[in-house]
């Protein structure tokens, strides 16, 4: 779940994707190889395969995935021919969804993608009435349990950092897009290790709802997310206090 900003919300997800690093992997492969594709194979000259090579190391993947997706990517290796799609969506109670896909089937994720938000109470939205309560902001995770918030904030700060604080047990690190690639090296150079690394897209004012509703939202963004051809859903949706995710 490419929720934000609080941690308790962030967390609901983590577990999932603990247990589900294979697909985590699948999608970041796919983003890999897209921006190759796009903008070729050399990261001094793509700004965009840059970041999604960051944000795959940001999740540990191997250095030999992150090549072997390059050069799909590129047209070295036999590859899969992606196009890219984002969908705006309204979850039960007004709680707004951005939802990112990389497919070869256009028709299949559009009738999944329906399908999925007609059963979880939801509703496609028009164009531009859901990316508007959102902003682009890189976004970096660290275990708290590792490292002190004034350890990161020396390190983070000085790479152009904006922000970082720390909530039970994780500490956040946020910065302007443009500014996350150096920041990423700043924390790499001090062999900082993230729970989670990337660019993306975060509410402006996010929405609260009572516990059943709550959860409602969460497994309709669950199975989104559990669909191969989504690459990521961002919602404006916070926990209620309290809340325990199932």
């Amino acid at each position: 779940m490419s929720g934000h900003s609080k941690w308790a919300t962030i967390k609901h997800a983590k577990g999932a994707a603990d247990a589900k690093r294979g697909q985590i992997f699948t999608k970041l492969i796919k983003e890999i190889s897209i921006a190759a594709r796009m903008g070729g194979g050399d990261l001094n000259g793509n700004p965009r395969l840059r970041t999604a090579v960051l944000k795959a190391r940001g999740a540990n993947m191997p250095k030999d995935n992150i090549d072997r997706a390059i050069k799909k990517g590129t047209g070295e290796l036999e590859g899969v021919n992606y196009e890219e799609l984002t969908y705006e969506a309204y979850a039960g109670g007004g709680v707004g969804l951005l939802i990112e896909v990389l497919t070869d089937n256009k028709n299949r994720v559009a009738a999944d993608v329906r399908n999925i938000l007609t059963r979880g109470g939801g509703e496609l939205a028009k164009s531009g009435s859901v990316a508007r309560l959102f902003k682009r902001q890189g976004v970096i995770h660290l275990d708290g349990e590792k490292y002190t918030e004034d350890q990161v904030m020396e390190v983070a700060l000085e790479g152009g950092a904006e922000d970082v604080s720390a909530d039970e047990g994780i500490v956040e690190v946020t910065s302007a897009p443009e500014d996350f690639e150096t920041v990423m090296e700043s924390l790499g150079a001090k062999n900082f290790e993230t729970l989670s690394a990337e660019v993306s897209m975060v509410a402006e004012a996010e929405v609260t709802l009572e516990n059943d509703a709550t959860a409602k939202v969460l497994r309709m963004i669950d199975k989104l997310e559990e669909n191969d051809d989504v690459q990521n859903v961002y919602h404006n949706m916070a926990l209620p206090e309290g809340f325990t995710p199932e």
